[in-house]
């Protein structure tokens, strides 16, 4: 139980890269009175929160509605993280998450897709088809890797600034070939399962 709660939250640390998202939420916030960052950045992890978890709980309903198998499900998902983590190694000068728009952010781009976003929601939709108490566990991985947001969003600024720039870009590729191993694994068990039903 414990082994699975922190595989989770491995995981959901890596989809979600909230260090990686850090100069994003940095560069996003910069235009927004110091007075209202601590909130806008509360209210976008908290929409993230609430849109992961009603896709962790409903995720098997979302599949059945729409005719998607697991196995599509967990072979896209693995795709999509494959092109993020390989553009997470190889910058682009968009950015992991393309270009955005300035202003005061609400939902987009912060909450999704730099938080929720498809990579994201593909893997909380694949622990919606665990037992109960698994889905329990992670749950509570999830509300673990909110708490991280928080922590590194909230001191984002002061992150850059003692770390600076070439560290964070070191530690998002780090993540990045972690992630596309996991990628490669997650992929991998897709096509185990596809032949399996052959």
């Amino acid at each position: 139980m414990t082994q699975d709660f922190f595989q989770t939250f491995i995981l959901l640390v890596l989809v979600t890269d909230p260090f990686g998202n850090v100069p994003l939420f940095a560069s996003v916030l910069n235009p927004v009175p110091p007075a209202r960052r601590s909130r806008i950045v509360v209210r976008e992890c908290g929409i993230a929160f609430v849109l992961l978890l009603i896709f962790m709980f409903f995720g098997r309903h979302f599949l059945a509605a729409l005719h998607l198998s697991e196995v599509a499900l967990r072979i896209g998902g693995a795709v999509i993280l494959l092109l993020i983590s390989i553009r997470m190694i190889f910058p682009h000068p968009d950015g992991v998450l393309g270009r955005t728009d300035g202003g005061e952010p609400f939902i987009v781009p912060l909450a999704i897709p730099a938080l929720a976003g498809p990579s994201a929601l593909a893997t909380v939709l694949l622990f919606s088809s665990e037992s109960t108490g698994e889905v329990m566990v992670h749950v509570a991985a999830l509300a673990a890797v909110a708490v991280v947001w928080l922590l590194v969003f909230l001191s984002a600024e002061k992150l850059q600034k003692v770390l600076g720039p070439q560290v964070m870009t070191a530690f998002e590729r780090l993540m990045g070939l972690i992630l596309t191993a996991m990628s490669v694994e997650m992929l991998l068990s897709g096509i185990r399962e596809f032949v399996k039903t052959l």
